[in-house]
């Protein structure tokens, strides 16, 4: 695997897809830079992960604001030396019918979307000086597969964004051999959607895959771990690649 000494940038590291993503990295000789806005608890993750904290750093603050951005990648170089791979993970998640959105709730989603782009451009100048690396966004199956019963036009034009940022990026840096790739989601159990729905709720919710049961933090990480890669998928750019059970292939 081509991930040992490598440095990974994470935001959305705080807690669930993130923090596991960035544990898996670790135990797979990278060296991470972890981001979210909560700075106790994400410094509670850079421990749990090297309490030593030879191999973690962490940068708290929000990455729709371009300092937040350059203050990571900063950290980054500062620490390690080099960027090799930047996860863009941070992200809300909260089913809501379209007249019931307000415009909070829009700028919410459209903050991420600057965050992922502004975050981009501060990592993209580190990539090209090391001769290449990986970018890996988080986006969404409700962006590509609308479902009646969980409305939420808010987070799938912003993951929507996201995705044409993926194909773009992917062109645009292609010679630079920056692979750009985007993970998409169905329900994942992670602590996003404990505000939003209840045990039974989330329990029920595994019918709705064909495989049968919810995703877990693992199924995620796994597929990044892949997508960072290059001795396993070093030929793979402009990918949104559905992590979902099943759901996007057809009607269960």
């Amino acid at each position: 695997m081509s991930l040992q000494d490598k440095v990974v940038l994470i935001t959305g590291a705080n807690s669930g897809i993130g923090a596991h993503a960035a544990q898996g990295f670790h135990n797979a000789g990278a060296k991470v830079v972890l981001n979210g806005r909560r700075a106790q608890q994400l410094e509670s993750v850079a421990r749990s992960i090297d309490d030593s904290g030879q191999s973690v750093a962490c940068v708290a603050g929000d990455i729709g604001r371009a300092e937040t951005s350059r203050q990571l990648v900063a950290k980054a170089v500062e620490r390690f030396g080099a960027i090799d791979v930047l996860f863009n993970n941070a992200g809300i998640f909260q089913p809501k019918n379209f007249l019931d959105h307000t415009q909070a709730d829009l700028e919410g989603y459209l903050n991420l979307l600057r965050g992922y782009f502004l975050m981009s451009q501060a990592a993209v100048p580190e990539l090209r000086r090391r001769g290449g690396g990986a970018i890996i966004n988080t986006g969404s199956m409700w962006a590509l597969h609308a479902i009646g019963s969980t409305p939420c036009a808010g987070s799938s034009t912003a993951k929507g964004g996201v995705h044409a940022l993926t194909r773009s990026l992917a062109i645009e840096l292609a010679p630079d051999h920056i692979r750009v790739n985007a993970v998409a989601p169905a329900i994942v159990e992670t602590p996003l959607l404990e505000p939003i729905m209840t045990a039974e709720e989330i329990f029920a919710l595994n019918a709705f895959h064909p495989l049968g049961r919810n995703g877990r933090t693992a199924d995620v990480t796994e597929a990044l771990m892949f997508l960072a890669d290059d001795e396993r998928s070093g030929w793979i750019t402009g990918v949104v690649l559905p992590l979902d059970g099943g759901v996007t292939a057809g009607r269960n």
